[in-house]
């Protein structure tokens, strides 16, 4: 029993479409491998995908870009004259923009006025007005920023400088208070001979050469 006829058609079904793409693919693709090596032919085979994804064969013995001048020259048909209209028409544009805004900029200037109409200088001065408040408003953004910052700095180092202050401070009082030098000294063995019961305090006091009491 032979295999149905299939209908030419496109297949709705995205996952069947893709499974049917795959497959095919790899027919074509054998087939062109096979007619270049049997018949010498040269073959150039480009696809896309309807994902977009791409596939392509050539024969080894000559590029993509060999074949499609070969084309154009026996077609007598240029592949890339509407491309390069397009760019050109872009080029054009871009010529246009770029003499609009250096005209604009001459304008902004003071210059080339002459040839503008009552309309068009007020619009001018509107358009200076605002980028003129544009820019003072940036201006004391960036003071007040710079202002706030530098608050912030001030205030820090004032800390600093109480905090310095108040060490030093303490350090004066305890160097007034304490011992240094020997009476550190008199005054260890002092509490050393007081905590031994083996001693007597009025001795510790008096007969001690050494111990001097302030």
């Amino acid at each position: 029993m032979g295999r149905g006829k299939i209908e030419i058609k496109r297949i709705e079904n995205s996952t069947n479409r893709q499974v049917t793409y795959s497959k095919r693919r790899g027919g074509i693709l054998k087939k062109a491998r096979e007619i270049t090596v049997l018949c010498d032919a040269e073959v150039s085979l480009i696809m896309f995908s309807s994902t977009g994804k791409f596939s392509e064969y050539c024969s080894p013995s000559t590029t993509t870009k060999r074949i499609f001048d070969r084309y154009q020259h026996v077609s007598g048909t240029n592949l890339w004259n509407s491309h390069y209209e397009k760019m050109q028409n872009h080029l054009s544009k871009l010529k246009e923009d770029n003499s609009r805004l250096r005209t604009e900029i001459r304008q902004r200037m003071g210059e080339d006025l002459n040839d503008l109409e009552i309309d068009e200088p007020r619009g001018l001065e509107q358009n200076l007005n605002d980028s003129l408040k544009v820019v003072r408003e940036r201006k004391y953004h960036v003071i007040n920023t710079q202002t706030e910052t530098y608050k912030k700095k001030l205030r820090s180092l004032h800390e600093t400088h109480t905090n310095l202050l108040r060490t030093l401070e303490g350090r004066e009082v305890n160097a007034h208070f304490g011992f240094s030098g020997n009476d550190a000294l008199h005054y260890g063995a002092v509490i050393s001979l007081a905590n031994d019961g083996n001693h007597d305090l009025h001795e510790i006091a008096y007969g001690s050469d050494d111990l001097r009491l302030a």
